[in-house]
């Protein structure tokens, strides 16, 4: 099989998909967001947050690094969230 990441790489930003694993009250979540709505706002980037406290399988994988967030699918980062990289993460 073809190595794919070249093409992955070439996706335009409206076809990514930023995941925001949080829990509430969570001051370094809500920073998370702040970063999250700024990048994909300015890049027509869809995002969505996930309530890690309603789901079990987030619950069990991520506790301990909340905030997380997922780029496609795949832990971007943890805990805090830097602006340039993720918007290189979204445009690379």
């Amino acid at each position: 099989m073809a190595d794919m990441s070249p093409l992955f790489r070439r996706r335009p930003p409206q076809d990514r998909l930023v995941t925001l694993i949080r829990k509430p009250g969570c001051h370094l979540c809500d920073d998370a967001q702040v970063v999250i709505e700024k990048v994909c706002g300015d890049l027509g980037v869809p995002w969505e947050q996930k309530d890690i406290t309603q789901d079990r399988e987030l619950h069990d994988r991520y506790w301990e690094q909340i905030p997380v967030v997922l780029v496609d699918g795949e832990q971007h980062t943890f805990w805090r969230v830097n602006e340039e990289r993720l918007r290189r993460a979204l445009t690379d």
